[in-house]
């Protein structure tokens, strides 16, 4: 948790592309893989720097089991801090409300001040209604004064964002932004899916299903480890186009789908004084939360002229940055570059990188999950059959086991016509299971393998 160099992980790059493109062509497609090495003191150093909040959902539905769960989790929560973490605790119902410490700061995790807090906790009580907007404005204030470190937060809830306006909440998400990264979960069956996945998306953490209330304490201990063995915040994904190169768009493919393609901030070029000039190279960051010793890959898509034969082309470079406080230069902790040549040879030129063909099988296979569910709770059984039954076929090309698992729990297929039927009887747990875990993703088979671009970090 220290941000000193010697304690930062070891970032490498690798980009998988095919760079060869027909005569005419203009988007340049790039996986680029991002992989990091513990260094001597990642996953064993100190809590410098580090903060946690915990946000429980105390409305009034979350009274009678939820709500004896959730203390449980949450005093589990703060025994799994290391020593030294920063910590509070928020209750969450109309309004935000600190339980521990009672004013509008952080204690360090000592033996007296977890005791403190779980006895705090203790005394939680549900009535109210649900403001998620509300909660996560009270966590960004107790970050406000932490530029640096991992910080990190749990939101926990059981219903749906009913106190508060969809702008409301979005417009406390923008403000929140960059802030802290935030992992959601949802207990029992009573909420939105899409809320709590536009909550963690928009701050950068997953989103998750309890269905039965008496699992919350390992979920939430294992989520707390998972935080405490992030080693560096802040890092940006930062791409460099060239004359009149522009990124179309960059996604998250792995180990989540998630579109980044929005949250880009520019950047000033060399020599373009307090902005970069819109006609010339350009540079943006995109930003990815906190590492810790893991494996992220990225699509990236980036428009550029169509050149000539056998020209080849810097289409962008992607670089791993560190930003520096005040007018300090920015660590680029590893680096790649996405290539483009034109080619009149039909065989090189034919197709895309494998890589690039499964993680667009996948993020094809999120979208047609989700339109068939959306469809199935409509009562449009066609659309979901058809666009399930897509889903299957894609799991199965892009070998997603888990998910064609998840599938088989909503679906029928027959097996004579190939024709794809949705189950009248599936469980309410079990269709929102499949819609948390659309977006989770498989890498590529190692037999899906074609060429590296050049000067990886």
């Amino acid at each position: 948790m220290s941000d000193s160099v010697s304690d930062r992980p070891d970032f490498r790059i690798e980009i998988h592309q095919n760079k060869y493109l027909p005569a005419g062509a203009t988007q340049v497609h790039a996986i680029v893989m991002v992989e990091t090495e513990g260094g001597p003191g990642v996953m064993t150093a100190p809590a410098t720097g580090a903060a946690e909040v915990i946000i429980v959902d105390t409305s009034a539905s979350m009274a009678g089991e939820r709500l004896v769960a959730a203390k449980r989790a949450a005093k589990a929560a703060v025994d799994a801090l290391r020593d030294g973490v920063d910590f509070a605790i928020v209750s969450g119902s109309e309004r935000g409300t600190m339980i521990y410490p009672r004013d509008l700061l952080m204690a360090p995790a000592t033996d007296r001040n977890r005791a403190q807090a779980k006895s705090a906790i203790a005394r939680l009580t549900a009535s109210g209604g649900t403001r998620m907007g509300r909660w996560v404005d009270l966590a960004s204030a107790l970050f406000a004064d932490r530029s640096r470190g991992i910080r990190h937060a749990i939101l926990l809830t059981d219903g749906k964002n009913e106190h508060e306006s969809a702008e409301q909440l979005d417009a406390a998400l923008v403000a929140c932004a960059a802030r802290f990264v935030c992992d959601c979960r949802g207990v029992g069956t009573d909420w939105d899916v899409s809320t709590l996945r536009r909550v963690a998306d928009a701050l950068l953490g997953g989103v998750g299903l309890v269905a039965d209330p008496r699992d919350l304490a390992a979920d939430f201990t294992a989520m707390i480890e998972a935080a405490m063995g992030k080693a560096i915040a802040d890092v940006a994904l930062r791409i460099w186009t060239p004359h009149d190169a522009v990124p179309w768009f960059v996604k998250q493919v792995l180990p989540t789908v998630h579109d980044l393609t929005d949250r880009r901030t520019e950047v000033a070029s060399p020599g373009a004084g307090d902005a970069p000039v819109p006609a010339g190279p350009a540079m943006g960051d995109y930003p990815t939360g906190i590492w810790g010793k893991e494996r992220r890959d990225y699509h990236v898509c980036v428009a550029v002229p169509a050149g000539r034969p056998y020209e080849e082309i810097l289409a962008a470079r992607v670089s791993l940055v560190l930003p520096a406080p005040g007018d300090e230069p920015d660590v680029v902790l590893a680096e790649g570059n996405v290539l483009a040549e034109w080619t009149d040879d039909e065989q090189p030129s034919t197709g895309l990188h494998p890589w690039v063909e499964h993680y667009s099988g996948q993020e094809r296979l999120a979208d047609s999950i989700r339109a068939g569910l959306g469809a199935r709770n409509q009562g449009d059984l066609d659309t979901a059959s058809r666009e399930l039954g897509r889903a299957v076929d894609l799991a199965k090309e892009t070998g997603n086991t888990e998910t064609a698992v998840r599938l088989e729990s909503i679906v029928d297929v027959d097996r004579a016509t190939g024709v794809t039927y949705v189950k009248k009887d599936v469980d309410k747990a079990t269709e929102m299971a499949l819609d948390v875990k659309s977006t989770n993703a498989v890498p590529p088979p190692e037999s899906a393998t074609g060429p590296l671009s050049e000067d990886e970090d």
